[in-house]
């Protein structure tokens, strides 16, 4: 499946010595590097607390999309400067004085790249070392995968300045259970990184100078997988998490057999009889008779 193809977003990528600057020649709101098949995308606004401005999801989507389908692409870890991961959406361009449809443009993109993150057939991971709100929290919720630092905080708190988040609600309420996530957007309190752990928001919490490595750890034993086998478990899940259960347990069955079909499904389960390291293809190409 070319998601490049599915959203049509890369034909203005500007890519140098792998950091992506936009075209206004201001410092790079995001910067990207690559590097063993892990592409680290980092929020790079810290003077106004990495805000999702409409640039900066512009900006986070061009780094997302580029050469997403490339085979030396095996996942994602998105990350921030600075002591805030993301404090949202930008209020300036939230007063009337930009109109409903600014307003509209800043909704409609976010959703756009939230959705993104989970439709690209890579894994996504959210290092996060600092304060996540709102939007930003949505982005948290939105990855695959979340490794929190301990003083990490996680919170919803636009009903405190009369804008609710109904937006960061759709992917936090299907994060945490719905009594938690109720909590949070009724009240703006910000929850601990242990809090957020004990209730699904986030996947591991370390110590602050262990966050990069137990990151990095995750992220190379997804490189170690098949590219193929993890791009068709990714977007098998979110399938059947969106079905009831007799509807998942047929597609994803269907997909079990599809998996075998895979060269890759062939090799590992060879490998493993043979008690041999499987050698991978990394190529959706279907096994030989």
């Amino acid at each position: 499946m070319s998601f490049v193809g599915l959203h049509k977003l890369q034909r203005s990528l500007m890519w140098n010595e792998s950091r992506l600057y936009c075209h206004t020649g201001v410092n790079p709101v995001t910067l990207t590097q690559q590097h063993n098949g892990i592409r680290r995308i980092t929020l790079n606004n810290p003077k106004k607390r990495n805000a999702l401005s409409l640039f900066m999801l512009e900006s986070l989507r061009k780094s997302i999309l580029n050469e997403v389908d490339s085979e030396d692409l095996r996942v994602i870890v998105i990350s921030a400067n600075g002591p805030v991961f993301s404090s949202g959406h930008d209020l300036k361009e939230l007063t009337s004085a930009q109109g409903r449809e600014h307003h509209t443009q800043v909704f409609k993109t976010c959703s756009e790249v939230m959705s993104l993150i989970q439709d690209i057939p890579v894994p996504v991971i959210a290092m996060v070392n600092g304060v996540a709100t709102a939007a930003g929290c949505q982005l948290v919720a939105s990855c695959d995968i979340v490794i929190a630092s301990e003083k990490s905080t996680f919170a919803t708190p636009g009903v405190n300045v009369g804008l609710f988040c109904s937006t960061p609600a759709v992917a936090i309420g299907r994060a945490v259970p719905r009594k938690v996530a109720l909590e949070m957007l009724f009240t703006g309190t910000p929850i601990s990184a242990h809090d957020a752990l004990l209730h699904g928001l986030v996947s591991k919490v370390v110590p602050e100078n262990r966050l990069e490595e137990e990151t990095l750890a995750i992220a190379q034993r997804i490189c170690d997988a098949s590219q193929p086998v993890v791009a068709l478990g990714k977007a098998t899940f979110y399938r059947q998490m969106a079905q009831g259960r007799d509807a998942a347990y047929a597609i994803a069955s269907k997909v079990m057999v599809d998996n075998l079909a895979l060269r890759d499904g062939q090799e590992g389960i060879r490998a493993f009889i043979e008690k041999r390291k499987p050698v991978w293809s990394h190529k959706a190409e279907k096994a030989h008779d």
